[in-house]
């Protein structure tokens, strides 16, 4: 499963719209499922389709402090995968058995791109709203531990009294948007060092 973040004002209900809108169409349908501050969006193939092999994909929503989490769970790609043998077995029988199921090698192309579409998806929406991996200006502050003053982040002293902030500075992780305190080294969520 892939997880990131977007920061800013963003609801799930936001993505889970967008998801619905671009895959319940054509071979796919979806299913919204949850509360408001978290949705399941089921994708997949419907059973009465015309082509290709059968897919499932889902996309968790969470609402978390100033943002939404997205996780886009494993693809269900078996019914796919038997799809394309299915071709590969015909063409290599006769090539032109090929010509007969162009429409299930592209429908089982495109199933196999699912999850890329929905990130595609993801992105768009995050990008329309403003919306990214970047802390929110509310999480771009750090309260001192001495006299309890907001500060920016990234400054090296206490605007008020002047004490280190240091180490406590929190960042975001720059290819998924994971908060990071100011004691990890690496990413939690991606295993990337911190930059």
């Amino acid at each position: 499963m892939e997880k990131r973040i977007y920061h800013g004002s963003l609801t799930p209900a936001d993505f889970g719209r967008a998801l619905m809108a671009e895959f319940n169409q054509g071979n796919l349908r979806t299913q919204l499922l949850g509360e408001e501050d978290h949705l399941i969006v089921q994708i997949a193939t419907t059973p009465l389709r015309r082509s290709g092999g059968s897919t499932a994909l889902t996309v968790y929503l969470q609402k978390v402090e100033d943002g939404v989490m997205v996780t886009v769970g494993q693809q269900d790609w078996l019914g796919v995968a038997a799809s394309l043998g299915e071709t590969a077995f015909s063409a290599l029988m006769n090539p032109i058995n090929l010509l007969g199921r162009l429409d299930d090698l592209a429908q089982d192309i495109l199933s196999l791109q699912l999850s890329e579409r929905v990130w595609g998806v993801v992105e768009r929406i995050a990008q329309a709203a403003n919306a990214g991996y970047q802390l929110s200006e509310r999480l771009s502050r750090l309260k001192c531990e001495y006299c309890g003053v907001a500060n920016p982040v990234g400054e090296p002293t206490c605007i008020a009294c002047g004490a280190p902030l240091g180490a406590a500075q929190p960042r975001a992780c720059r290819y998924y948007g994971y908060v990071l305190s100011g004691a990890e080294k690496y990413c939690p969520n991606c295993g990337r060092a911190r930059d």
